[in-house]
């Protein structure tokens, strides 16, 4: 994933309802959810969430197919495994991890840090 790509799907996914709503299709798996059922599970109103697809659309990191006279939104899954992919291609000092045979960074050694000490 290039930079910009990856920079448009974080801003997308920076907002309180998008962020809502993306959670809602990865749920759902590729099957996805029609509109209306996406608005009464996450409680935005249809006017409302029509922007916050096109933003998630616009992104890529959902696709909508017709179903009849439905509209059918799902998740993006490997733009989203693409983005993921993107932020930890550098960890851990490029070596790789996220597997069962290399787990992810270890924590730092030393004193663990209070939630209150990093504000």
């Amino acid at each position: 994933m290039e930079q910009k790509n990856a920079v448009t799907a974080l801003a997308a996914l920076a907002q309180d309802s998008r962020l809502t709503v993306f959670r809602l299709l990865v749920q759902a798996g590729p099957d996805g959810m029609p509109a209306g059922k996406i608005a009464a599970a996450s409680g935005i109103a249809p006017s409302s969430l029509s922007f916050h697809l096109k933003e998630l659309s616009h992104a890529g990191l959902i696709t909508a197919r017709q179903e009849g006279r439905f509209v059918i939104y799902s998740a993006a899954f490997a733009v989203m495994n693409g983005l993921i992919a993107f932020l930890t291609e550098n960890c851990c000092a490029g070596t790789p991890c996220g597997t069962a045979e290399a787990p992810c960074c270890p924590p730092p050694e030393g004193p663990a840090i209070k939630k209150d000490e990093r504000e």
